[in-house]
């Protein structure tokens, strides 16, 4: 499993940001590109921000989900999405994605912090954990836009 924290796996991660444009088409699910590039910010900020938070996700959640957030295996398309990381408005395209190219850089600089703060729906991940799971995320999206 690659690593948002590798430098092969971030350049290629934002090569392929770069790749999007306004009209790139969906595969799957129902976000439009602006959103999308809005949805996959969130998870990052959650990770670069390490606040101390409340966990709100639900022990089954954790149970269920956790191992496959960080695993070798692709994340299935349609996956549910929390009802807070849902964009319910249009998204500026270009906008968006100079912020998730901005929090990635951001994320990829800590990538040598020992002290992660526990995600507030999933718990604790180690760094390698923290590392795969918005490699993992971030992959998942830009195959939904075939990039």
């Amino acid at each position: 499993m690659k690593s948002i924290f590798e430098d092969g796996a971030y350049n290629e991660l934002v090569k392929r940001i770069g790749l999007l444009n306004e009209t790139s088409q969906r595969k799957w699910g129902k976000m439009t590109v602006g959103q999308m590039v809005w949805h996959c910010q969130l998870p990052i900020l959650t990770a670069v921000k390490n606040k101390k938070t409340q966990k709100k996700g639900s022990l089954l959640a954790r149970w269920f989900f956790k191992k496959s957030m960080y695993s070798d295996k692709p994340w299935r398309k349609n996956l549910p999405t929390a009802p807070q990381l849902k964009a319910k408005e249009a998204k500026d395209f270009n906008k968006e994605r100079k912020i998730l190219n901005q929090l990635a850089q951001d994320l990829y600089a800590v990538k040598e912090r020992e002290q992660w703060n526990p995600h507030p729906i999933f718990g604790s991940f180690t760094k390698e954990q923290w590392g795969k799971m918005q490699y993992e995320h971030l992959d998942h999206h830009l195959r939904q836009f075939g990039v």
